[in-house]
């Protein structure tokens, strides 16, 4: 990063474009647009007939008044609840939930492009900005109740915050983005926020002439800020700090050193959930541009270096490499949504880079048409896999209420719980307690479950070849609908549990 007067010299011919009344909203425009595709494209698509996840379900019933809490394991961060909490509060409706966060995932990706407005040319924000919007990933995490996007947003905001920053010492809006931005991060997922500092806070001190006390003290303030829940929460309910991180660390199979490159390979199928990861690739054409992405990317540092602009190029870059680490050099497993903050930073690059190469290659209508037939074409493989993981969501939320109705039919209804296999989300869809007598989100003893079964309807549902527990033996069993993964399954009804009567025929 030796020539980073770019950061000044390069906005400033920037500027002189984007400067004024039309320009600006040209600007805006194509990063509006692209914000406005993305939400309908999520209404249109992922919205309708979707119900919530395994981790959705534990993050709104934290927050849903008529819900009891579902176990919140060590890892888990509250900010996605408190993000959903005011919709929650006024109505139980997935889909009214669905349609705001969607709403609010395209305005987030339009405040996020603002910030890097007068950074990048406008059709490269805009470029930039699609080829994120574009990815199955991002689309289908767009309106759902998970943290990995708002993380990808806030380090978009962190990142172009902390540019305009290093640009103009006098720009004090920017100057609380900075702050703002980690505190963000850090009440979604307090880890990716410490990652996304790291090299920022590198840049600030390494780099002359970026170097004033107050850019690392406010990067660490924002991230010290935004953990202070997670970190509380540790000794209130976890038996501290090092506890919880310690249990954090067992959850997600003992942090250390993993490969997780093919496994996010392959995870890119369809996958939302790699764990562990031994499934065939069926569909290598699902990886390609996962393999072209990086290439692309290191094309936009080598053209930003030749545009004497490698600062602007090279920050966001190192910031979504960072943010990769854990996911790839320390996890045993695979996620897709994991690496959304990487992708959405290293758009800039690869987009500076296809902009460079739509404009240098001749002849340019033939480029330009080869270039359109190459981007079709991935965001054909990206919607063939959406629309087969959007299916299968929907196909879930049938088979969840119908195990739901046939509970209800046998006396599992509130004030009741379920334990067993998918007990989170079937005891919410239930309107149940869900309790677990082991694994990860154990919360009561077997004697403790047995005391609650002596006043209060139970179930545990029992899949394939497995057995009720010891004090569930005597319990009347009655078969359940196959759910999404296990099958055979049968729920164990404690004596309390009074099944309605038969309707006459």
């Amino acid at each position: 990063m030796t020539q980073t007067s770019a950061v000044s010299t390069g906005q400033r011919g920037t500027r002189r474009r984007t400067g004024g009344g039309r320009p600006f909203t040209r600007d805006l425009g194509w990063a509006a647009a692209v914000a406005v595709a993305y939400t309908v494209v999520q209404l249109v698509l992922v919205v309708p007939g979707s119900g919530l996840g395994w981790d959705e379900t534990v993050y709104v019933s934290q927050v849903r008044p008529a819900a009891d809490s579902a176990f919140f394991s060590a890892p888990r961060a509250r900010g996605i609840t408190f993000l959903v909490a005011p919709v929650t509060a006024l109505t139980s409706s997935v889909v009214a939930l669905r349609v705001c966060l969607a709403l609010l995932s395209g305005a987030g990706l339009f405040l996020a492009l603002r910030v890097w407005r007068g950074i990048f040319p406008g059709r490269v924000l805009a470029l930039a900005g699609a080829l994120f919007a574009g990815l199955w990933i991002s689309v289908l995490y767009g309106p759902q109740v998970m943290p990995n996007l708002w993380v990808a947003l806030g380090s978009l905001f962190t990142v172009g915050c902390f540019l305009r920053a290093v640009r103009d010492r006098s720009d004090h809006a920017a100057l609380v983005g900075v702050g703002a931005g980690p505190a963000f991060v850090a009440l979604m997922r307090p880890s990716d926020a410490c990652w996304l500092a790291l090299p920022l806070v590198a840049c600030a001190l390494l780099v002359r002439e970026w170097r004033r006390p107050v850019l690392p003290l406010v990067l660490v303030a924002g991230v010290v800020l935004g953990c202070a829940e997670w970190v509380v929460e540790a000794y209130v309910s976890y038996g501290g700090l090092f506890t919880r991180l310690h249990r954090a660390s067992e959850i997600q199979g003992d942090l250390g050193w993993h490969l997780a490159f093919g496994d996010q390979m392959r995870a890119l199928d369809g996958r939302l959930l790699c764990r562990p990861c031994d499934v065939p690739w069926r569909r290598p054409v699902t990886a390609l541009w996962w393999f072209a992405f990086p290439v692309l990317a290191a094309g936009g540092v080598l053209a930003g270096a030749r545009l004497r602009r490698t600062a602007v190029v090279l920050v966001p870059t190192l910031a979504g490499l960072s943010l990769a680490v854990p996911y790839l050099l320390m996890i045993g497993y695979a996620a897709p949504r994991f690496l959304l903050p990487t992708y959405a930073l290293l758009a800039f690059p690869v987009a500076l880079c296809l902009a460079r190469i739509g404009r240098a290659a001749r002849p340019r209508p033939l480029a330009m048409g080869a270039l359109a037939a190459v981007l079709a074409a991935h965001l054909g493989v990206q919607y063939t896999v959406l629309d087969g993981a959007a299916s299968r969501g929907r196909a879930n939320q049938v088979l969840f209420g119908r195990v739901a109705a046939e509970l209800a039919r046998q006396g599992i209804r509130p004030p009741c719980v379920v334990s067993g296999a998918e007990a989170v989300r079937i005891a919410f869809r239930a309107g149940c307690a869900s309790r677990q007598t082991g694994g990860h989100d154990a919360a009561i003893t077997p004697a403790g479950i047995a005391a609650v079964a002596r006043g209060r309807p139970v179930a545990v549902v029992v899949a394939g070849k497995g057995g009720p527990p010891a004090y569930a033996r005597g319990w009347r069993v009655r078969r359940l609908p196959d759910l999404p993964g296990p099958h055979d399954c049968r729920a164990y009804l404690s004596p309390s549990a009074r099944p309605l009567p038969e309707r006459p025929r």
